[in-house]
């Protein structure tokens, strides 16, 4: 087959890790052309990483039949917008995190990539990688038995007010950014849908938060907690804890793990009761790599994935809610 050729929508900040450096190892792809609003950028972004287009606006971009799929890194309040007039142009979408400004949003783009039988993926890479897929064969291997609780954190120090994940218009807050993920991962350890139960925030600006706790109830014996924050007295926090009735698995780094991380399981000796701890490393590359891989054999293949636009759906739902049950309205689209 011929490489799945992508362009990507803006020279974003992230664009380099998640999709251009990643794209030399991956040779399903190629990344054949770039656009953004301002052409110069754009011409330097082009150069610096060989990409042999460049597109005066996102609309051209669209239109340009050599581009098969779209990567689209815009601000949160621009992802639903772009997403969509991508598939009305016959495009696939690797949509980065949170795929929409919110639920109502998430569920239009859902039923549009549904009737277009276009691949729409959320880029939670970090579900591509060999330690989530360790993690969860010990879970549901009922090694710990029946869960019990779900602690997810993501938190981390972004002490620059002006950035545009604290800006409302375009969709920002610790719960869009860090907390998507928190959220994500307790969903996809505990397999199972949850409630909000309670949830607490603090503002960095009127609507916008910058730490944001919510408790979350997956059944009658499973509850939870995810915690995200930009800025908070807990400086750096990535971690989930998983206790189930026979023992618990600690992570950390879920997120990023080529760079860290940390797995330990404990339980106990059924024969004589002692306490045993095991830790064990996950070898793997980056998460980028897995996520752009699995993103070409969906496209070329149909192969299956697991951050579908359902599951976008459901992630924006609980995000939704914990905004509302900690008294702070749910994102809006950016206007157009």
């Amino acid at each position: 087959m011929e490489p799945l050729r992508i362009g990507t929508l803006g020279a974003a900040k992230i664009t380099p890790g998640a999709l251009t450096k990643p794209a030399r190892e991956v040779p399903e792809v190629e990344v054949v052309a770039v656009a953004a609003r301002d052409r110069a950028r754009a011409e330097r972004f082009a150069r610096k990483r060989g990409i042999p287009t460049v597109h005066d606006s996102y609309e051209a971009l669209l239109a340009d039949p050599g581009v098969d799929a779209v990567y689209n890194p815009l601000p949160n309040g621009l992802h639903g917008r772009w997403t969509l007039a991508a598939l009305d142009a016959g495009k696939h979408v690797l949509c980065e995190k949170p795929f929409t400004a919110n639920a109502d949003e998430a569920e239009k783009v859902a039923a549009a990539a549904a009737s277009s039988g276009l691949v729409v993926m959320e880029a939670f890479h970090y579900r591509y990688h060999p330690l989530i897929a360790r993690v969860l064969e010990i879970l549901r291997g009922g090694e710990l038995g029946s869960l019990r609780r779900v602690d997810t954190r993501m938190c981390f120090p972004l002490p620059f007010p002006h950035d545009i994940r604290y800006q409302l218009d375009l969709a920002g807050g610790a719960t869009m950014d860090a907390g998507c993920y928190a959220i994500h991962q307790a969903r996809t350890l505990a397999g199972v849908e949850p409630t909000v139960t309670d949830a607490r925030a603090k503002c960095s600006s009127p609507g916008v938060d910058r730490w944001l706790r919510a408790e979350l109830r997956f059944s009658d014996e499973l509850t939870g907690s995810v915690e995200s924050a930009l800025m908070s007295s807990r400086l750096i926090s990535l971690s989930a804890r998983v206790e189930g009735e026979r023992g618990t698995l600690a992570v950390t780094n879920l997120t990023t793990p080529q760079y860290f991380h940390r797995l330990v399981v404990r339980d106990r000796d059924p024969a004589t009761g002692t306490e045993r701890r095991r830790k064990e490393h996950v070898e793997g590359g980056p998460t980028y790599v897995y996520q752009l891989r699995a993103f070409a054999a969906a496209v070329r293949e149909g192969a299956p994935f697991p951050t579908t636009p359902a599951d976008a759906v459901a992630n924006m739902k609980v995000i939704d809610a914990a905004y509302r049950t900690a008294g702070l309205e749910p994102r809006q689209p950016t206007p157009a």
